[in-house]
């Protein structure tokens, strides 16, 4: 089958190839023929080793599909089912799971992502993230994959299993945005403008998107931003609309120090920071202890949006049907597996006319 192959760590392009296959199917797995997959920015920053990723690997983690073979131990899914790929699935048993944190999950985290799961001209390889989207099939453990309805298109469930179960899941789940609250939202990619859905939905009062790209601003404020701004505008819109006082929520949704430090200090007295960027070991932040005593501001980092995928992949769904979650719209190109390395310098380039870039597998 075809997958696009990251060689080693560094190499700015994927090397599309047919001679790929994958892992047999375990007990506790599923073999997903994966329809459609998102680029994601984590992709870039996995091959670039700003995020973990072992090499040789399959890139991608946030796709949709459908069941073509079930392992024996698997009662709950079966061939046909269309499901929503998670790159963390609960497995419900360790003691983070138990604990109400599956988003945390002790067990499939850590196998999935250090176990191969492809192999590549007759040699093991990883899936990034466990995954692996950017290849026709993958096998997965069956926790991963979440059944939706056949009439969920499958470019706009693929969008929920990373981008927007992690920009709405910070607001909902993690932040849990009052109706009525200010809220700052510090980047305007993919992720960016789920929070601002998120928002929007959870029903605040003001929303103010900040990018220093300007041609992204008709798009947050197209998804539910009230106002937009650039960076060096933030502090004249937060006087405006605070009377400088600053917002209730201030999410970071880029993944480096500047902005962390930025929505830190774009948030009340007592107001709460949010930090959904994935950003690098090397991105340091510093305060002082006297700031942090003083302001009583919360900290506080989201991951994958603090997301239950069994419970809020049906509630993004939901949402979606209300009219309520913009799933198409989100979507700015579609390109075959042949051209993903024009989808990842699109994005690379920070190209102002990309949301979100979904790869499309030719149905069979």
């Amino acid at each position: 089958m075809r997958a696009a192959v990251l060689k080693q760590i560094g190499d700015p392009e994927l090397d599309v190839r047919s001679d790929v296959a994958t892992t047999a199917v375990g007990p506790d797995e599923v073999r997903v023929r994966v329809r459609a997959s998102g680029i994601c920015h984590s992709d870039l920053s996995a091959m670039s080793g700003g995020l973990p990723a072992l090499a040789p690997g399959i890139m991608g983690h946030e796709g949709a599909g459908d069941v073509i073979a079930a392992g024996e131990r698997v009662s709950h899914l079966r061939e046909g089912d269309r499901v929503v790929l998670s790159f963390v699935p609960p497995c419900s048993r360790c003691a983070v799971c138990l604990n109400g944190q599956p988003h945390l999950c002790e067990v499939h985290t850590v196998n999935a992502f250090v176990s191969p799961r492809f192999e590549v001209g007759g040699e093991s390889a990883f899936g990034f993230a466990g995954c692996g989207t950017f290849a026709e099939e993958i096998v997965i453990p069956a926790d991963a994959a979440v059944e939706v309805d056949d009439d969920v298109p499958y470019e706009a469930a693929a969008l929920i299993g990373c981008g927007v179960l992690t920009g709405v899941g910070a607001v909902l789940n993690t932040a849990r945005v009052e109706p009525g609250s200010t809220v700052v939202v510090i980047g305007c990619g993919g992720v960016g403008i789920s929070v601002v859905q998120g928002a929007r939905i959870a029903g605040a009062s003001r929303i103010v998107a900040v990018d220093p790209v300007v041609a992204k601003h008709a798009a947050a404020l197209r998804f539910g931003a009230t106002h937009a701004t650039t960076p060096d505008g933030l502090a004249e819109v937060r006087q405006e609309l605070t009377g400088g006082r600053g917002f209730d929520y201030a999410f970071e949704v880029v993944g480096l120090a500047t902005a962390i430090r930025a929505a830190y200090d774009a948030a009340r007295r007592g107001g709460t920071a949010v930090i959904v960027g994935a950003g690098g070991e090397e991105q340091k932040v510093e305060f002082s202890a006297q700031e942090l005593f003083i302001n009583e501001k919360n900290i506080v980092p989201s991951f994958y949006g603090s997301a239950d995928p069994r419970r809020d992949t049906g509630r993004m769904v939901e949402l979606w049907r209300a009219g309520l979650l913009d799933l198409e719209g989100m979507i700015s190109r579609r390109l075959p597996l042949e051209d993903i390395n024009d989808g990842l310098a699109a994005l690379r380039s920070g190209d102002n006319s990309v949301v979100r870039q979904i790869v499309t597998f030719d149905p069979r």
